[in-house]
């Protein structure tokens, strides 16, 4: 194994890229999910490279976590992205990296932060994509190495706690016909996209990389937020994202997604990844990926304006909420049932930054 090294001495990266008009959602603003696609690439291959500095199989960096992503500031058309990944912590089979985007006007020559990010990768070997590669540790001094494994122990307990959920059998996605008429319910907005894995979505295993199944999650929360409030909208934030499994090429993903709690400024969309191989003969469903979306929605101007109110939740066959009997009627939760998960409430100062309240 190479040597270790000083947090100074390892390697950082930038990718920098103007946005087009092909980068932009409906209300002219550069995606959410094409920031989180850049995120993913820059992590990628700082964490690629990092790991293969080392005297063993090659390896590629997997992304198995990504930790709550703050939208502060929207992107446009003909601004150019900067996204610079740095590693801030290793473990002997995991390492951490942090991304800042900054978003530049190349005509002004303003500059602001746009998004910032935590990314947890693991080495798999190109030989055997199963086989976990060990990480060359960098060197920290003691408080930023004790406050790194305290970050490490908690994301790694994350995981094991999401994962014992997910892995319940996956129900059956609604059919449009079944699905309630009626506005402002979950099911009224429910919303899934399906998509056959290809090539261009795969890394050199052949798996999907971790930014392309984030894009999709993110077009999909979008039509949830846009179907309830009838407005246009933006991310505001993503809770963690957890890689349960990988998927492979040539599998169908279907990306579903539904409404779990509404404020009066914002919306909270649970989102799940689930994945069939196309050609096995055993046509088996498994949970890949799973993650909650923040929405706000906005006003003509661009302003967060108030969210419609959840109306009393009606059962679905591929919704399942746990019954609350100590349910609080005036806490805005959905009527009778609960989720597990925090909720942050967001709103746009005058500046226009989105910000936590």
């Amino acid at each position: 194994m190479s040597a270790m090294k000083a947090p100074d001495e390892a390697s950082s990266l930038q990718l920098c890229r103007i946005m087009r008009p092909d980068d932009a959602n409906i209300v002219g603003n550069v995606h959410g999910g094409n920031i989180l696609k850049m995120i993913e690439e820059a992590g990628c291959i700082i964490s690629t490279r990092h790991c293969n500095t080392q005297n063993e199989d090659r390896c590629l960096a997997a992304l198995v976590r990504v930790e709550k992503t703050e939208f502060l500031y929207p992107l446009f058309i003909g601004e150019v992205a900067h996204a610079t990944a740095e590693i801030t912590y290793t473990s002997p089979h995991s390492l951490e990296v942090q991304v800042k985007v900054m978003g530049e006007n190349i005509l002004t020559g303003a500059k602001k932060l746009v998004n910032r990010a935590v990314l947890w990768y693991v080495p798999c070997s190109l030989q055997n994509v199963d086989k976990i590669m060990e990480v060359p540790p960098i060197k920290f001094d003691a408080e930023q190495e004790e406050e790194g494994l305290k970050r490490y122990e908690a994301q790694k307990t994350a995981r094991l706690k999401t994962k014992e959920v997910v892995d319940e059998v996956v129900p059956p996605p609604t059919k449009p016909e079944d699905a309630p008429k009626e506005k402002y319910t979950v099911g009224f907005s429910q919303s899934s996209l399906i998509h056959l894995v290809g090539p261009s979505d795969c890394t050199l295993h052949d798996y999907v990389h971790g930014g392309v199944t984030m894009k999709l999650m993110d077009e999909v929360a979008g039509i949830v937020a846009a179907r309830h409030c009838n407005t246009n909208i933006v991310t505001a934030s993503v809770d963690a994202i957890n890689f349960h499994r990988k998927i492979k090429k040539g599998c169908v993903v279907t990306v579903a997604g539904r409404l779990t709690f509404a404020s009066n400024k914002s919306m909270e969309i649970e989102v799940v990844v689930d994945a069939c191989s196309l050609v096995d003969t055993e046509k088996v469903s498994y949970r890949a990926v799973s993650a909650f979306f923040t929405f706000i929605s906005l006003d003509k101007y661009g302003k967060a304006q108030p969210v419609p109110p959840l109306k009393e939740m009606r059962w679905n066959t591929s919704i399942q909420l746990t019954p609350d009997d100590n349910h609080n009627d005036t806490d805005g939760k959905l009527d009778g049932w609960k989720c597990d998960n925090d909720i942050n409430l967001l709103c746009e100062l005058d500046d226009g930054k989105y910000t936590v309240v």
